[in-house]
């Protein structure tokens, strides 16, 4: 197995059926703010580094007020600051929306910040509407960018390795921090390199990723009925690779924990709200419980809200572990990475721990935050004059 490979596979903690991760959209509830998101993403970061989760990404999502994630390098150099353990990563960035040589230098900075820690997820999609993504791109011809997707991956590739061929045009181009910094006088440069995986719905990116001997993590929580067939043409399209022997598979799984299966039950119809909200072009902030609840849903609604929160894994917390272990056992999935969604950041923070409860995940002491820590900013950040 590569050292590559070693920095891909996860190993179960506890009684857990895998190992399980933490996909955080940096939720932002009714009454809080951004600032309050992240500082919830820090203190999430940390609790799950504490109790054994195996690593935490941030996904990429534009032009939706009540996620505060269009950002994941920044945010993912912000939770570096703060860990120093857990894997930190992107599930994922929108390739199409970005040029390779960019996501190069902003991965490897965050590699050099925080050396074989740091998960390169790749998706094709927006990650918002179109008019947004034409935003983005500067461009109207938004099926130009997935069309070209095995090409921006292979181009991304190269600049992660450095290994453009003689004659290409981007030969003496060099994506930095990165490999050529070795090459140079007196260089030394680390023996890491984010791991790329690639992200998908559909059987695309599955069949792609496969093909590429490349990890590959399937977007349970909102495509649930292709999952089961995404991961067969995975298993079945993998061919080894320098990057793994056999395939690895993770799914996004939507689950909620609450100590009272009527609570965990009150924020699932809110995250049907929210998503009805999205769905029909008008995306908010999250929701309150009182807000669904008083929320008249239309017929229509009411089918969609009961079709989605039909994929959320929600109660108590053996509730949700029965739920996580069926859907283990019923796809096969090599890890399972646990989204959760709730207004308030205390809701979420006590649905991973009583989730790592269930399953008996160690309880290992957080490393120490620096002294300015994002939950507790300085109250006086004006400097004081020199003195005479």
């Amino acid at each position: 197995m590569s050292a590559e490979a070693d920095e891909i596979r996860g190993e179960a903690q506890g009684t857990a059926p895998a190992p399980l991760s933490v996909l955080d959209l940096v939720t932002v509830g009714a009454g809080g703010t951004a600032t309050d998101a992240l500082r919830t993403s820090v203190a999430l970061s940390r609790l799950a580094e504490s109790r054994g989760y195996h690593r935490y990404w941030v996904a990429e999502h534009h032009s939706m007020p009540g996620v505060a994630s269009s950002s994941p390098a920044v945010i993912l150099a912000h939770l570096a600051a703060h860990t120093t353990r857990i894997r930190l990563g992107s599930g994922g960035v929108m390739l199409p929306n970005h040029a390779p040589l960019v996501v190069a230098e902003q991965f490897g900075t965050l590699e050099a910040m925080a050396p074989g820690r740091i998960d390169l997820g790749l998706g094709r999609a927006p990650g918002t509407d179109g008019a947004t993504a034409a935003a983005l791109r500067r461009t109207d011809s938004l099926n130009e960018g997935a069309d070209d997707f095995p090409q921006q991956l292979a181009e991304l590739t190269r600049f992660l390795d450095d290994d453009f061929p003689d004659g290409h045009p981007y030969r003496r181009i060099h994506a930095v921090p990165g490999p050529v910094q070795a090459t140079s006088p007196g260089g030394v440069q680390s023996p890491h390199r984010p791991p790329i995986w690639l992200l998908g719905s559909s059987g695309f990116s599955a069949r792609l990723a496969g093909m590429l001997g490349l990890p590959f993590a399937f977007a349970h929580h909102f495509s649930a009925q292709n999952t089961v067939p995404a991961l067969d043409l995975y298993r079945e399209s993998f061919r080894p690779s320098a990057v793994l022997d056999r395939p690895y598979a993770l799914i996004g799984v939507s689950a909620l924990a609450a100590d009272d299966e009527k609570e965990a039950r009150r924020q699932v119809l809110a995250l049907g709200l929210n998503m009805v909200r999205l769905r029909t072009g008008r995306p908010g902030l999250f929701p309150t419980p009182e807000e669904a609840e008083a929320y008249e849903f239309s017929p229509l609604e009411q089918e969609f809200v009961t079709s989605w929160t039909a994929n959320v894994i929600h109660g108590t917390a053996d509730e949700v572990r029965a739920g996580l272990d069926a859907l283990h056992k019923r796809t096969g999935a090599d890890e399972l990475m646990i989204t959760t969604h709730a207004h308030r950041g205390d809701l979420r923070l006590r649905s991973y721990e009583l989730i790592a409860d269930a399953y008996d995940l160690p309880k290992n002491d957080a490393a120490e935050p620096p002294k300015n820590d994002a939950a507790e900013p300085p109250k006086n950040d004006a400097a004081e004059p020199p003195k005479s």
